[in-house]
């Protein structure tokens, strides 16, 4: 079966070397009769498992459908000869290649295939190299947000900030969500905007930048029915229990379900966020719990530490 799908791909190449061959009665190369055979070879060489042999019947593919100046068929080849490494697990040339046919979607005025092809870059290489997966989602979010299409760019961007907080780049995370928060404000989701607004604050407590945490809720007040909402009391209950070192209260707060059912990244944030200073949760001092409980329980008090160190500091 295998060898039967090869010959027939190779016959397919055969006549392809033949429609591009010029001779006294026929002074130009018929590159769109090329192209579709060197398509057909690729179908051919793909479904007998050749699947370098198909990347380059793609790539020949694309180069006559240049020659022809048909740019969107071309960038279609360049994205399937990109497939044809991904099958070779050859994840960054394929990613290569996409954003080379996204480039010629772009160029051919089709944005919405360009940053659909964007994507589908960042899925392939988003294990791999998540840096560049978050590069090829912003870029595919700046497409769909010049066309317009802002529920699309909120979900690249997204994915973006999950990526930028997961690789622990918080202060790049930080920005992410700011412009999808600014987005979703926009498009009058003001809900969305609450989460994104938590988002933010766990993003700069990580960053240890309490100031930039308490700003993005005070700024968030400006957001119809922030003010008053179970988001905003968490997040002044988060602040408080913070900025008084207080961990327990803070680790309280972080597992309400407010927080802990938002997206994973988010959510570990909220559930690993230790304060300043060791996390040790403020008690009143001694002399003044002595003077709360009496004089008999301060002496108590006071043979109870005289106890403690009688054997010594083993």
């Amino acid at each position: 079966m295998a060898a039967q799908k090869i010959n027939e791909a190779l016959e397919h190449i055969a006549k392809a070397e033949k429609y591009l061959k010029t001779g006294f009665l026929k002074w130009k190369p018929d590159y769109d009769s090329a192209a579709t055979e060197y398509g057909k070879a690729a179908v051919a060489f793909k479904n007998a498992k050749q699947f370098d042999q198909a990347r380059e019947a793609c790539l020949r593919e694309a180069e006559a459908h240049e020659n022809n100046k048909a740019l969107f068929h071309a960038a279609k080849a360049y994205e399937q000869a990109g497939m044809m490494l991904k099958e070779m697990q050859r994840l960054p040339e394929a990613v290569q290649l996409i954003e080379k046919a996204s480039m010629m979607y772009l160029e051919n005025g089709t944005p919405d295939t360009a940053a659909i092809a964007l994507e589908r870059a960042g899925k392939l290489i988003e294990n791999v190299s998540p840096e560049k997966a978050v590069q090829l989602y912003q870029q595919a979010a700046s497409v769909f947000e010049n066309e317009e299409r802002l529920r699309q760019a909120l979900e690249m961007l997204g994915k973006a900030s999950r990526l930028l907080v997961r690789g622990r780049r918080l202060d790049e995370a930080a920005l992410s969500l700011q412009k999808e928060k600014s987005i979703y404000k926009e498009i009058e989701n003001y809900p969305t905007c609450y989460k994104k607004t938590i988002a933010q604050v766990l993003v700069h407590l990580h960053r240890n930048d309490y100031v930039a945490a308490e700003r993005c809720v005070r700024e968030s007040y400006s957001i119809p029915g922030f003010n008053g909402s179970e988001d905003c009391a968490a997040l002044e209950q988060l602040l408080e229990g913070y900025d008084q070192q207080d961990q327990d209260q803070v680790s309280e707060v972080c597992n309400l379900p407010l927080f802990k059912y938002m997206d994973n990244d988010y959510a570990k944030l909220g559930l690993s966020l230790v304060v300043p200073g060791g996390g040790i949760k403020k008690k009143l001092p001694n002399a003044a719990q002595d003077k709360a409980r009496g004089p008999a329980t301060a002496g108590s008090h006071a043979e109870e530490e005289e106890d403690e160190y009688s054997g010594g500091l083993c």
